[in-house]
């Protein structure tokens, strides 16, 4: 028996448990939102929230492993990025909970539903992490400025709100600093004649 099913088996000591609410469910809430409508936004949101932990993770990753004449600057701002986008993946869980809904919460269940490409293991040069983070906010972008609309049209005006007030802000703003520090110059230093 692997190390794993033995975790499990000890886990599990009283057979099948019991979820007090299924993935993909939504129970009643008084906040005068039809269930369809709510049901469609915490789809919606549990996907934003994916994203949104996956890049937060990236931040993370690149936090650790950055290297080069930038490394302060950008190891200091890589973590304020994931702290600001770990007040997100609080935020957009709690909606998706007062929505009656269930959040995303699990690492694996995470890896399966991200639309943000997985990075390698291995460390990379700055300008690739500034590209993945880059390519990884557009996608939470993407989807949340749809998502909001929809929000928006079905009346779902909370949904929208933090949408565009939180999550579009803060990802918008993260771009402009970490976009900042893509320079064109040349990599080998260029030498000068003498005048």
């Amino acid at each position: 028996m692997s190390k794993r099913q033995q975790h499990r088996n000890a886990v599990e000591p009283y057979g099948s448990v019991r979820e007090l609410q299924h993935y993909g469910t939504v129970v009643s809430v008084p906040i005068a939102l039809d269930a369809s409508v709510r049901g469609v936004s915490v789809e919606n949101l549990n996907q934003v929230l994916v994203d949104t932990m996956t890049l937060r993770d990236l931040y993370k990753k690149h936090h650790w492993q950055v290297s080069g004449p930038t490394f302060y600057q950008l190891h200091l701002l890589f973590d304020k990025h994931f702290d600001e986008q770990s007040e997100l993946v609080d935020g957009i869980a709690e909606r998706i909970q007062s929505l009656g809904g269930v959040s995303i919460a699990m690492a694996h269940d995470v890896a399966e539903m991200t639309l943000i490409p997985r990075p390698p293991r291995g460390r990379d040069e700055v300008p690739i992490q500034i590209a993945r983070l880059l390519q990884a906010h557009e996608i939470v972008l993407n989807e949340a400025r749809a998502m909001a609309r929809k929000a928006a049209e079905a009346g779902d005006d909370g949904t929208n709100d933090l949408l565009v007030s939180d999550v579009i802000r803060t990802n918008e703003r993260q771009v402009w600093f970490v976009g900042e520090h893509l320079v064109d110059t040349p990599l080998i230093a260029q030498e000068h004649e003498p005048a």
